[in-house]
């Protein structure tokens, strides 16, 4: 009986056929192996659509080396592309219309917009949510910073905290702006009076789609800013669990905490412990963390379809109260390896494949009459 084929989807990230986590896909090759699994990579530009075979990237484990081969295309496929703006996203698109057919573990999220409307829905969410508006024109953020004394304003379909301003309210009718651009490069601090604030946010959206959300207060004593990474996974029963959480904290004058972006990840229980919070404080927060996650993903995947991993960017404040911050269904796993935590970080690479034979599984298994 043939083995069970995986293919991870995925993006190159430019025209020289990089791809960013490669070494995360050697582990879920070699590790899809041990459990019986066949697991190569490909993007939408490897496929031959006449002849209906992919070109995909192997790993071999004994060798230590990657190669090409022509293969049919797989069982099941794992959705790690992110949002580029490019030519290849755009391919993205066309291979999601055309093979939509296929059997995916994840169908793509919504954006920030869409997903923050959907939580809002539920009255249990409610309290967890910052409040956010859509930006459509420049009188929106100011008047949500009118009613909070800071706010970011970020893209409706941003990553890795490109593109992010946070604007706070001072004295005398001025406001301090501070950011990262589209490269992630960090936009020094600069006080302007609110009046010139509609001009400096219309220039900034330019044509693009972006949401105001209040800011919560998350600077520790050293003026760093943080938040809280909580990964949460299908398992091989196909039930959702809590992989881990760790702990991000930015670096200076950065209003995001992103590791891309230059922050460090510590491990969530010592970084709640720098924030002030008692032993017992803590396990409360760390209860209420994990049940939620738990709770938004089974409602976000009843609510838009397949989803087998989401990671939750949650704020703590220094009263312990948790919010949702974003929702990211493409999430990396260095946080957990910068945190030492291994277990976790092992975990975060065999659920999916774990995930996928019981789904392969279960459409094998004959139906009982």
């Amino acid at each position: 009986m043939s083995q069970p084929v995986l293919g991870i989807l995925t993006l190159y990230l430019n025209d020289k056929k990089r791809l960013e986590e490669r070494h995360v896909y050697q582990k879920m090759i070699i590790e899809g192996a041990k459990l019986g699994l066949d697991v190569y990579v490909f993007t939408p530009m490897d496929i031959h659509g006449k002849k209906s075979m992919i070109h995909a990237l192997i790993y071999d484990p004994g060798t230590r080396t990657w190669s090409r081969k022509w293969r049919e295309f797989p069982d099941l496929i794992y959705d790690r592309c992110r949002i580029q703006r490019s030519k290849r996203f755009e391919q993205l698109k066309q291979f999601r219309h055309r093979y939509g057919h296929l059997r995916f573990l994840n169908r793509p999220l919504r954006d920030k917009w869409t997903i923050y409307q959907l939580l809002s829905r539920k009255a249990s969410f409610r309290s967890y949510l910052p409040e956010t508006v859509l930006f459509q024109n420049s009188s929106d953020p100011v008047r949500l910073l009118h009613k909070h004394s800071s706010i970011y304003v970020k893209p409706i379909n941003g990553t890795g905290g490109r593109g992010i301003l946070r604007l706070e309210r001072l004295e005398n009718n001025m406001v301090l702006v501070q950011g990262r651009r589209q490269n992630r490069s960090i936009i020094p601090a600069q006080k302007l009076p609110i009046s010139r604030l509609g001009s400096l946010l219309h220039n900034w959206k330019g044509s693009s789609r972006f949401i105001a959300q209040q800011a919560i207060h998350i600077k520790l004593p050293d003026g760093k800013v943080h938040d809280y990474r909580m990964l949460v996974q299908k398992n091989g029963e196909g039930q959702w669990e809590v992989t881990g959480g760790a702990g991000r904290v930015g670096p200076a004058r950065s209003v995001t905490s992103n590791l891309h972006g230059g922050g460090r990840a510590i491990p969530m229980n010592r970084l709640l412990s720098h924030s002030g919070h008692s032993d017992e404080k803590r396990s409360q927060i760390r209860r209420t963390a994990e049940k939620l996650s738990l709770e938004v993903a089974e409602y976000l995947e009843s609510s838009i379809g397949a989803i087998c991993e989401l990671a939750l960017d949650l704020a703590i404040d220094r009263s312990g109260s948790v919010y949702i911050l974003e929702v990211n269904p493409k999430p990396a796993r260095e946080v957990f390896m910068q945190t030492g935590d291994k277990e976790a970080y092992r975990r975060a690479i065999i659920k999916p494949l774990e995930y996928a034979l019981w789904l392969y599984n279960r459409k094998a298994a004959p139906s009982s009459s």
